[in-house]
């Protein structure tokens, strides 16, 4: 067989998702066609150490530490970003180039015909254009020089360092990297926070289901107590039940939701202030929550030059420290939910949209999308005065998304970095435009902050303000964004001025976990937020400690992020064992019933309780929902959320004929089966590391199969139904002391001894520390040679 077509097959079968473990005989098929197990590619798995380097802007050492985090220092920061960008490329070039690749839409060009789809949708969204503008803004600043100088560090690897072990298997090599795709990964960290189809979902259900049912199982406000900010207990003004709209064409909904935001994303962080500490300084906790690979999304790393000393995690292919802390204070970031992308329609004839009074051409460009061993697929790139405009099939959708604008949110990380106490982070949080985030931080004066970033739009419908909830007029220009120019510069006048923002300055403590952000904002923030599960148990615990006599100290700010009781099941499963018992002839899950009812609601692996909860639940949806849903042509991703679920009135008609107890008990009965059928005893069998797969989808190189606490509605969060949850923990307080723990290693390199060190304190709860001191021995050295110094 042709070696390169053997190659292609296996990147196919690779990146097209087809390859799982259970499939590994194929993928093995393909490696022994052209034998990469043996010669360069096993060359090419150990890095050299003790290596000294040309860096053409000045001095800089590398201490790799017993985790795997390069310490890194530079005579300056030109030098220091130099050193980052050969660390990171040494420890994760092939995960960064496989997402700029995905960003760039140039998946099939490797592929093949499988990530077609996926190349057309990111080239129609343009992710480059809007790249490029934020490019333009930063390339003559401090910043941009730094991004430079890293992309010329990542380039050290690329062209001369044979070390990557994916790229000699596939016999692959990457491009040149450059600033731009810096910021395209910038952007793909934003599109995966927000990048949201929601509004085209419901608007499907509701012509499907009518808008009862869409607004009943969609609702904007959920009805808890629970938002992060508490202070405000009045109702908002703005209506959010779902308006007469739009008809959406189904196929082109379910196109386009193929590539929103990863479902199961969340995170959790806290602040607390020095009153309610044991040390008398405040403690930041986050724990984000994102999709768990192998490797981690996430990169450790120590950074030392001139006055700087920061030290945190970043995205592989990004400069700058995202969540840390340096010599003066702590931050995290959890994820808003903000409203920030909204969908138009368009009258369009003879070729032109209407706009207002006029009938305007389309900017369009034609893409030619390269498919190896296939026909190339040449793709209109269509936009509007809104932005894009995606066309599938004679359906059309127009979407303006905060993201495809020049911005600056690279500038305020960076920034972070510097900050000498709260009045630099409230500067820098000025420039954070895309995306919406929950910032926590304290500083070592002893100062807390909650304050909501990225730039969130104010629409207007005949002078009113109004949700993003709904398909706009877009021929009518109704609702758009003012100031707001797609793939140029923005200026940003039409959104919430920073001031209005919803943030407490020096609060006592405040919890975040994705839910309601305040009760009754100034303005729409969001069109939903996420279950208040973890956001209601944060602040139960937090609320309990700060009225107890014991302070709030490290360890039990470590173990509310490690907590696994979970809100649903205490609820649910006392409704579960009240209706097994009054239901008769359930001798054959006696056993599951008596677990359910002498548990105390903890996700944990050595749980049977836990076990059957969890697979009852997912069996009790698909019995409420599923009917229902697949007579109307709808899958299971239009499914509403858990605490929906959990709230339906017994009397509903989602439960047909049958009472609510009858659906329990006969989802009881089913999970048994499955649980008995598996052989699983208990929930550790079930909830196990085994999802975090490595993208090549070779069994080798995913991590140990190791069972875990957790569920998705836990603080401590893990959804093995997804793979998502904590891909991060960090708890650092203010006294000096700082601790966190990656879901694997910080190292990309299959046989490094970090490529999965930290996986068990992950699954245990512990930690490592997180200091600052510059530790090791130098393994890298950077000399200069002189040029651009």
């Amino acid at each position: 067989m042709d070696r390169d077509i053997s190659r292609r097959a296996l990147i196919s079968a690779i990146l097209a998702g087809g390859v799982a473990v259970s499939a590994f005989s194929p993928v093995r098929g393909y490696l022994e066609r052209f034998a990469p197990l043996s010669g360069s590619a096993w060359d090419a798995t150990t890095h050299e150490n003790n290596q000294t380097i040309e860096n053409p802007y000045g001095g800089a050492d590398v201490r790799y530490d017993e985790y795997g985090v390069p310490n890194i220092t530079g005579e300056n920061e030109r030098a220091l970003y130099f050193a980052v960008g050969y660390a990171q490329a040494r420890d994760r070039a092939f995960q960064m180039d496989l997402q700029r690749r995905l960003m760039r839409g140039q998946l099939s060009a490797i592929v093949g015909n499988a990530t077609v789809d996926s190349d057309e949708f990111h080239v129609k969204m343009d992710f480059v254009g809007a790249a490029n503008a934020t490019w333009n803004l930063l390339r003559d600043t401090t910043v941009g020089t730094h991004i430079e100088a890293y992309s010329a560090g990542v380039n050290a690897v690329i062209d001369d360092d044979p070390s990557v072990l994916e790229f000699s298997l596939l016999e692959y090599e990457p491009e040149p990297w450059t600033p731009v795709d810096s910021m395209l990964l910038q952007k793909q960290i934003a599109w995966n926070l927000t990048g949201d189809f929601r509004t085209l979902r419901k608007a499907l259900v509701n012509s499907r289901l009518g808008r009862k049912a869409a607004n009943e199982l969609y609702p904007a406000r959920l009805d808890h107590e629970s938002p992060i900010i508490r202070t405000d207990s009045r109702s908002s003004s703005l209506s959010h039940d779902s308006p007469p709209g739009y008809a959406v064409d189904r196929a082109l909904t379910e196109w386009l939701s193929r590539f929103e935001s990863p479902a199961g994303i969340g995170s959790n962080s806290w602040v607390v202030s020095g009153e309610h500490t044991a040390s008398g300084a405040p403690i930041v906790a986050n724990d984000p929550h994102l999709t768990l690979v192998a490797p981690p999304v996430w990169y450790e790393q120590n950074l030392r030059s001139n006055d700087m000393s920061v030290r945190g995690v970043t995205f592989p292919g990004i400069p700058f420290v995202i969540i840390g802390e340096n010599q003066a204070g702590a931050w995290g970031f959890t994820n808003t939910g903000a409203d920030v992308i909204d969908f138009y329609r368009y009258d369009i004839r003879d070729g032109r949209y209407k706009y207002e009074e006029d009938w305007r051409e389309f900017d369009t460009k034609q893409h030619e999308i390269v498919v190896t061993d296939g026909e190339n697929r040449t793709v209109t790139v269509k936009k509007t005065v809104h932005g894009p405009v995606i066309e599938r099939e004679g359906a059309h959708v127009g979407v303006a998304w905060t993201g495809h604008t020049a911005e600056e949110t690279a500038r305020a990380i960076y920034e972070y970095s510097h900050s000498t106490g709260i009045e630099d982070v409230l500067t820098a949080t000025r420039r954070f435009d895309v995306p919406t985030q929950n910032l926590v931080y304290a500083d070592r004066d002893g100062n807390t902050l909650y304050y909501v970033t990225g730039k969130i739009p104010i629409r207007t419908v005949d002078g009113e303000e109004v949700p993003g909830d709904r398909i706009f007029d877009g021929s009518a220009s109704e609702a758009e964004w003012q100031g707001f120019t797609p793939f140029g510069m923005s200026s940003w006048e039409g959104f919430i001025p920073f001031d209005e923002k919803p943030h407490v300055i020096n609060p006592d403590y405040i919890g975040t976990a994705n839910q309601r952000v305040i009760d009754s904002p100034d303005h729409h923030i969001a069109e939903a937020y996420a279950d208040p599960y973890r956001g209601t148990r944060i602040y139960d615990l937090l609320d309990r400690r700060a009225k107890s006599e014991k302070p709030i100290d490290t360890a039990f700010v470590k173990r509310i992020q490690c907590d696994t009781r979970d809100l649903r099941a205490q609820v649910l499963a006392p409704q579960i064992v009240d209706a097994a018992r009054h239901s008769g002839n359930t001798a054959s899950v006696t056993q599951y019933v008596d677990a359910l009812d002498s548990w105390d609601y903890r996700m944990e692996r050595d749980s049977t309780a836990a076990l059957v909860f969890a697979r009852w639940f997912e069996h009790y949806r698909e019995a409420v929902f599923g009917p229902t849903f697949e007579q109307h042509g709808l899958d299971s991703s239009y499914y509403p959320t858990d605490w929906v679920l959990q709230h339906l009135s017994p009397d509903s008609l989602w439960f047909g004929d049958d009472s609510r107890p009858a659906v329990m008990v006969r989802a009881l009965r089913q999970a048994v089966s499955e649980i008995e059928a598996a052989e699983y005893n208990t929930y550790g069998g079930y909830n196990t590391t085994s999802p975090m797969t490595h993208p090549l989808g070779l069994a080798f190189l995913n991590y140990p199969t190791i069972a875990t606490d957790g569920s998705r509605a836990t603080v401590n969060n893990y959804a093995v139904e997804q793979s998502t949850g904590s891909s991060w923990r960090m708890v650092v307080s203010m006294d000096g002391s700082a601790s966190g723990v990656l879901p694997g290693g910080n190292s990309g390199a299959y046989f490094s001894e970090q490529y999965d060190d930290q996986l068990r304190m992950w699954t245990d709860g512990e930690y490592k520390s997180m200091s600052r001191e510059i530790r090791g021995t130098p393994t890298l050295t950077f000399e200069t040679s002189g040029e651009n110094r």
